[in-house]
């Protein structure tokens, strides 16, 4: 018990004090509201009682509903903001939000346009002046980039990794590897490969979305075994990917995958992917 969920976001239905970004409506807003009490209701039945909160698209850069969150249940979530990439010293943000306790920032591949995802993949997604500046700056905050990235973007988020070996890297979500429905042999190959750079873990999350896309997720244990042996146990961390992951089934059904069905692992590895991985990185 006393498990860790890496990946949650959050929101409230009230954008009188905390309005949406431009470009959102509150239509936008599936399921119209997921507040920490909402979510505390799904996830502490099944033993976890700390969350990694992930700033959610609606909000854009401003992360005042997740840091007030984070103040208002102390102890109980770790943070993953939005900065702007493009702003002149994106490095003074990440320490001024690093008192606040946040330690990580998602950074959005190739396909993903101010949170959304599009048709048309940007390949020069991570050459902005900013990133760089934040990659140069992470070791030093010990401060994640979190990528919410797809295979075409493996090749790039490589590339900075050899630029700044340094700096801890997360992939979210197996770089959704199986997203269309097939886990193709390459696409693990990929981000397999991504395991020489030290820093770099990986989520192992969202199989809602992965594969067959139904419980009991059986079908994405062999692509976990290949990240497993890659990577190994103190570089992978289990998320649920809340509220999207209890759309159509139940918060339990995600953590059930490597609590109970995946047999290569032992106690020792499950407590690293379902608690420490995530304390070391995000807590």
């Amino acid at each position: 018990m006393h498990y860790i969920d890496a990946h949650v976001h959050v929101w409230t239905p009230d954008t009188g004090h905390y309005p949406l970004a431009a470009g959102f409506k509150k239509e936008d807003m599936k399921p119209a509201s997921f507040t920490p009490d909402e979510l505390f209701k799904h996830c502490r039945p099944s033993g976890v009682d700390r969350i990694v909160l992930i700033q959610m698209s609606f909000y854009r850069f401003d992360n005042t509903y997740m840091l007030d969150m984070m103040k208002l249940h102390h102890g109980v979530f770790g943070g993953v903001a939005v900065i702007d990439p493009h702003a002149a010293r994106p490095d003074d943000e990440m320490r001024k939000l690093l008192a606040a306790g946040v330690r990580g920032f998602r950074i959005y591949g190739g396909f993903w346009k101010a949170g959304r995802r599009s048709d048309q993949h940007d390949g020069d997604w991570l050459n902005a002046p900013g990133y760089e500046r934040m990659f140069r700056a992470a070791p030093d905050t010990g401060q994640s980039m979190c990528g919410l990235v797809d295979v075409a973007d493996l090749a790039a988020l490589d590339a900075m990794c050899k630029k700044f070996p340094a700096a801890p890297v997360v992939v979210d979500h197996m770089a959704r590897i199986g997203v269309d429905g097939e886990i193709r042999d390459a696409d693990v190959t990929a981000l397999c490969n991504l395991a020489k750079h030290k820093n770099t873990r990986v989520k192992i999350s969202a199989y809602y979305a992965l594969g067959k896309k139904k419980p009991p997720h059986d079908d994405l244990a062999p692509m976990i075994r290949r990240l497993f042996d890659a990577y190994g146990p103190e570089r992978l961390m289990w998320a649920s990917d809340c509220p999207f992951q209890v759309d159509n089934e139940k918060y339990d059904d995600s953590i059930a995958l490597v609590r109970d069905r995946l047999d290569f692992l032992s106690p020792s590895d499950k407590e690293w992917l379902l608690r420490k991985a995530a304390e070391r990185t995000f807590f």
